[in-house]
């Protein structure tokens, strides 16, 4: 049960799935990136109702959100851009979010290449 009284497992529809990525939408919050998981290696792509990528989320051993690319808006002129932690920039270092390692910039261009197909079957 979440803090706002919603039953696990409904607060996301799946509305795409490949591999490991499973792109989601919020039932109840536009956008927004699950905070848990119970798949192991799950990586969860937030999509908003206007269909927009919005955010990348990785989960660590025990299934709690570890890092999360933000796809849909700058910080410090970077776009897009890595948090890290449970709850979106507790382990930045002092600037804020950094930029895209060389693996985390693929997995964008995989997500973009993923959703580019469905939106255009």
């Amino acid at each position: 049960m979440s803090d706002k009284g919603h039953a696990y497992g409904n607060e996301y529809k799946t509305v795409l799935q490949s591999g490991n990525v499973k792109f989601v939408r919020g039932n109840f919050a536009d956008g927004t990136a699950p905070f848990e998981t119970e798949t192991k290696g799950r990586v969860y792509v937030s999509v908003n109702s206007r269909n927009q990528l919005k955010t990348i989320a990785y989960y660590d051993a025990e299934g709690k959100r570890s890092k999360s690319i933000d796809l849909g808006h700058p910080h410090k002129k970077m776009q897009p851009h890595a948090h890290h932690g449970y709850v979106h920039n507790e382990n930045d270092g002092k600037k804020g979010a950094s930029n895209l390692t060389t693996e985390e910039k693929k997995m964008v261009e995989r997500v973009k290449k993923l959703w580019h197909n469905y939106l255009n079957s």
